[in-house]
């Protein structure tokens, strides 16, 4: 088993050489199996239909709420997601 842990801050773009060896570690652990157990089974295919986003809103919803809370940062959006910023800045 392998665990690749990677910190992205947004903002910050990985040099050409940090692109290249984040992607050899990704490809490494990918030859892995999955290994489950006990604490960790297999999920059925029922089990993984029931997943669904945890806070559950559209970009549309999260940025009607946010800007009825008065929170609009055009730039914080954009470092977050593009999606979000597009649908502020409408």
């Amino acid at each position: 088993m392998a665990i690749i842990r990677h910190t992205h801050v947004a903002g910050i773009e990985l040099t050409p050489e940090q692109e290249a060896a984040l992607e050899a570690r990704l490809n490494e652990a990918a030859r892995y199996p999955i290994t489950y157990d006990d604490d960790c089974p297999e999920l059925t295919e029922e089990q993984l239909a029931e997943f669904h986003p945890v806070n559950g809103m559209t970009w549309e919803e999260r940025a009607r709420l946010m800007r009825e809370r008065g929170i609009r940062d055009p730039d914080a959006a954009e470092q977050e997601t593009p999606e979000l910023a597009a649908v502020l800045n409408k």
